[in-house]
């Protein structure tokens, strides 16, 4: 279990990456690009992701 959150929460830190990088426009080629919204979102869930593999990481086994 201790595994899966942490994969998940590393999914949601790339996956908040990505939409910063397109909502700042950084990364080009989608509907996300220049779009202020995504420039929120993503750091919200990239925040959610790192709290999410600091708390599975810290579980007892």
């Amino acid at each position: 279990m201790r595994a899966l959150l942490v994969a998940l929460g590393v999914l949601m830190i790339l996956a908040g990456a990505v939409w910063t990088g397109q909502g700042l426009g950084w990364i080009g080629g989608s509907a996300m690009t220049d779009q202020e919204i995504w420039a929120i979102i993503g750091p919200i869930l990239a925040g959610l992701g790192v709290a999410l593999v600091f708390s599975a990481l810290r579980r007892p086994h």
